[in-house]
């Protein structure tokens, strides 16, 4: 039925477009943090902890200090919610399916956007509650749009990084509403439009996304949304094999695996590759969570505090964001180079995949080694540099994350996995505020030493290649030693 195909292929097509455009404008907003601080100190909140202090030469100068930790605990916290609370937000999203989750996850967004329109500078308390309910809403949104790529069969895993990049890009919004108000556009009326577009966020839901799961692989003419009226047959034909079923319900994002003896959830956890695999996503995590949350203070003081080259760096910086969805491929590119290619006799699919990730994590590692390099050097004009690096680092960490899980695991534990392993890092990035206050208080504003120690640990996340690339070649070497015996036994 030419007609019903035409129509099908337009849906998924309309639902991958709009999928992109959520992601891209509003997932991932708290990461553009920077912008929003310009803006917010503009308009003088937790001004009153700014105090008159004796600077060089016995003069009179304002010491906002403590005006910026409140601003780094604001985003340090938001930061900690994204990804402490995926692990939840991911067991919702198994059990209840998708449309419970975005229904959940527009809730907490419109909310979010609301207590920051309403915010003022006398009642700068909101922004704890608020940014942390826009990160946690936005990682809602990803996660709900990721498996938008099952609908598309063999493009699936460029889709999910697609998406994850316009989850990185979407920190530009921030940089959006700084222009806009800078041009006579309030920051309760930027606010006030993002909670309108709540309206199309359910929209979508209803319309456009399944009420459980897209399932992988697609059957024959599947179909979704509230006006196909064959979305429920579909999925209860689905249903009806169990083990189907299970596999959709508890890795709905996962590679096609044949089902077989596979590893309990509690084996991967006390795994050495999810235990080098946690320590590769923590340090480098770590380093951007500080770096974002430090930006303004750190630019600040380049400048020597003046407003028009901060307002110039900062929007320098957010406009990198936007390139995050042009990055974010390249790593899938990486990690799928060997598809479509022979693999040595004996080699299995996801041997072929983990050896394909050693490139992919050691580039990552490497990145972010000269990213921080570059950000601890205090010369104002390098920082450009250090903006590109850090939009390519981001880009590559949180997509390769995604897909060494994918394929050094099996699948029906990937949804917790990714939970949990964003959970744990999430409570190692809480060591950003001590980092902050410690340049604030006994470093008395040199952040020399900070940087150095966060550069050094850096270089643990190159571990987590090396066990790799040993790994596989330990398993080739038992390999070529089988084939050498079983050769000798034929020709005895």
């Amino acid at each position: 039925m030419p007609g019903l195909e035409t129509s099908l292929v337009a849906r998924r097509c309309l639902t991958f477009a709009t999928g992109l455009v959520e992601c891209l404008c509003f997932a991932g907003a708290v990461f553009g943090w920077a912008s929003l601080v310009f803006v917010l100190k503009q308009e003088g909140y937790f001004s009153s902890l700014c105090v008159n202090a004796t600077g060089v030469n016995s003069t009179q100068v304002l010491d906002c200090s403590r005006q910026d930790e409140q601003f780094s605990l604001v985003f340090t916290i938001a930061s900690f919610m994204n990804n402490f609370l995926t692990l939840p937000n991911g067991f919702l999203f198994d059990r209840f399916g998708t449309t419970a989750a975005r229904l959940f996850g527009i809730f907490l967004y419109t909310t979010g956007t609301l207590m920051v329109a309403f915010s003022t500078s006398v009642l700068p308390s909101l922004l704890f509650p608020a940014l942390s309910l826009l990160a946690v809403g936005g990682i809602l949104f990803l996660m709900t749009n990721m498996q938008v790529g099952n609908l598309f069969g063999s493009r699936r895993s460029t889709i999910i990084t697609l998406y994850n990049g316009a989850f990185d890009s979407s920190s530009a919004l921030f940089l959006v509403i700084k222009l806009l108000y800078e041009s006579g556009v309030s920051l309760r009326a930027s606010f006030l439009f993002l909670s309108a577009c709540s309206g199309v966020h359910l929209l979508r839901t209803f319309f456009l996304l399944p009420r459980n799961f897209i399932p992988y692989p697609l059957p024959d003419r599947y179909t979704y949304g509230l006006t196909c009226s064959k979305s429920e047959t579909v999925s209860s034909e689905v249903a009806a094999n169990g083990n189907a079923q299970t596999a959709i319900e508890e890795a709905p994002l996962n590679k096609d695996v044949p089902v077989k003896q596979v590893k309990s959830f509690r084996e991967c956890l006390l795994s050495r590759f999810f235990a080098w695999h946690l320590l590769w996503l923590s340090v480098m995590q770590l380093r951007h969570y500080l770096f974002i949350g430090t930006l303004n203070p750190m630019l600040q003081r380049l400048t020597a505090g003046e407003s028009s080259l901060v307002s110039q760096y900062t929007n320098a910086f957010a406009i990198t964001q936007l390139c995050g969805v042009l990055c974010a491929p390249w790593n899938g590119l990486i990690m799928d180079r060997h598809k479509g290619k022979p693999r040595p006799a004996g080699e299995s699919e996801q041997e072929a995949d983990l050896r394909a990730s050693v490139l992919s994590l050691f580039l990552t590692a490497l990145q972010c080694l000269l990213f921080s390099v570059c950000a601890s050097t205090p010369y104002l004009p390098l920082q450009y540099l250090t903006f590109i690096l850090q939009v390519l680092n981001r880009s590559f960490l949180y997509g390769g994350n995604a897909a060494f899980i994918s394929v050094a695991f099996p699948s029906c534990h990937f949804g917790k996995l990714y939970g949990f392993i964003l959970a744990l890092s999430a409570v190692f990035s809480l060591l950003q505020y001590p980092c902050f206050a410690l340049v604030k208080g006994p470093l008395n504003g040199d952040p020399l030493y900070v940087n150095v120690g966060l550069t050094l640990l850096t270089l643990l996340a190159f571990i987590h290649p090396l066990s790799i690339y040993l790994h596989c070649r330990r398993v080739s070497s038992q390999r070529a030693k089988s084939k050498a015996i079983s050769a000798s036994s034929q020709s005895l």
